[in-house]
């Protein structure tokens, strides 16, 4: 999976995107939030605060619910607005 940080999530984490392997235990975008959390200290201050963690799933906007497979593009991103 080819994980991206956007915005103050990637500057909490210190990169801009990593790859890896999806676990088995990893599901869905929740799981993988998760599982990125426990990766280090800066993961789990980043999305700690899950209701400020937007994603989008092979390029589309999708809920913490939808489903993640190897090879897929993740993006993590905050809230986006207009103005």
């Amino acid at each position: 999976m080819n994980i991206k940080y956007f915005s103050w999530i990637r500057e909490s984490i210190g990169k801009s995107d990593e790859n890896l392997t999806k676990p088995d235990v990893v599901v869905s975008v929740k799981d993988l939030l998760d599982h990125l959390s426990a990766l280090s200290e800066q993961h789990a201050t980043a999305l700690g605060e899950r209701v400020f963690v937007k994603v989008a799933v092979n390029q589309v906007h999708t809920d913490h619910g939808a489903p993640v497979n190897d090879g897929d593009e993740i993006a993590i991103f905050p809230p986006v607005t207009g103005g």
